[in-house]
């Protein structure tokens, strides 16, 4: 698996990714490119157009020419790579697919889209049937749409554009949750991810169950499990949320919160950290609120965890340094 399936998948419908435009969708529809879910098949079960398929299906053509499908991407940012599944798709896949990217502003109609400057992020590549068909995109450029090509019609199940998230600075509030992976946060590293991974405490939206969080397996021993994030911005922090939902009889007894300045100081010297947020007691279920009052500017965030357990959303919302936030928006548009 190449290293950019790590990175956030910046046209998922997790982050309000959606499809836009789509010249065809006789069988199956294009708004399944963008779905979070792992495409699933069920043999044997027909609606009125024949085989259900939950990916985009375009009908047999008869003329020259291809299909297109556009998507306008959740989170914006610089791609580092694509993924073209063809999950399920065996005697009907594409045999060819491109990509290409544009960069617009606010929210382009059909026929803006048409007219938009496309740039090529993968050329026209062969593609392999009931797959993940990868390629790496070497781009530094910040997009907002992409435009899937197949050649000359079939279905794919899933379209995953993986890269750096890259807000605009210009449509964000003065504070705002900075540890948000819809603004570029990701996760830095963590001790354990038995049963979930820790980038999904910092998803959008709400948990919708257990699965939906970061969970450990059990500790047997004396110490505690963690998890590192870095911001999307070094920020001052003003409040942070623990949110424990749908943990009932595996939350974390409490936890803490500590910050480190990485530009000025090294995360492996403990003697850089500060204090965020004291040993607090956690409730199973819940999601508690803190204001923070601690001045020093964070590029990174570790949330400590006793001794081990689950919590479905990380919060920090605070004050960014605005000029390192703009000058990364103006390097890659």
């Amino acid at each position: 698996m190449e290293e950019f399936t790590l990175l956030p998948d910046l046209a998922s419908r997790t982050f309000g990714g959606g499809v836009v435009f789509a010249n065809d969708e006789f069988f199956a529809a294009a708004d399944h490119l963008v779905e979070p879910a792992r495409p699933v098949f069920a043999p044997q079960t027909f609606g009125h157009k024949g085989q259900v398929y939950d990916g985009w299906e375009t009908r047999r053509r008869r003329e020259p020419g291809h299909d297109t499908a556009i998507v306008r991407l959740g989170a914006p940012g610089i791609v580092h790579g694509v993924d073209v599944d063809t999950a399920f798709f065996t005697g009907n896949y594409p045999p060819h697919a491109s990509v290409e990217g544009a960069a617009l502003e606010g929210y382009p109609d059909p026929v803006q889209l048409a007219e938009a400057h496309w740039v090529p992020l993968v050329p026209r590549s062969p593609l392999v049937g009931d797959s993940q068909n990868l390629f790496a995109v070497d781009s530094s450029q910040r997009y907002t749409h992409i435009r899937l090509n197949i050649y000359p019609d079939g279905g794919v199940a899933r379209l995953r554009v993986h890269g750096e998230v890259v807000p605009d600075p210009r449509l964000l509030p003065s504070v705002f949750d900075v540890a948000a992976a819809e603004h570029g946060a990701r996760i830095a590293g963590c001790s354990n991810m038995f049963y979930g991974h820790p980038q999904n405490m910092i998803y959008p939206g709400l948990a919708r169950s257990m699965g939906d969080g970061w969970e450990t397996s059990r500790r047997r021993d004396e110490g505690n499990d963690w998890v590192l994030v870095q911001l999307a911005v070094p920020s001052v922090i003003e409040l942070a949320e623990l949110d424990t939902s749908h943990f009932k009889g595996n939350a974390p007894g409490s936890a803490t919160l500590r910050g480190i300045d990485a530009r000025t100081g090294l995360l492996d010297d403990p003697t850089d950290w500060f204090d965020l947020l004291p040993q607090v007691r956690l409730s199973p279920d819940t999601r508690h609120r803190f204001g923070v009052s601690v001045v020093p500017v964070a590029t990174h965030v570790r949330l400590d965890i006793f001794p081990d357990g689950g919590m479905a959303r990380l919060r920090l919302h605070g004050r960014p340094d605005g000029a390192v936030l703009r000058a990364r928006y103006e390097a890659v548009t």
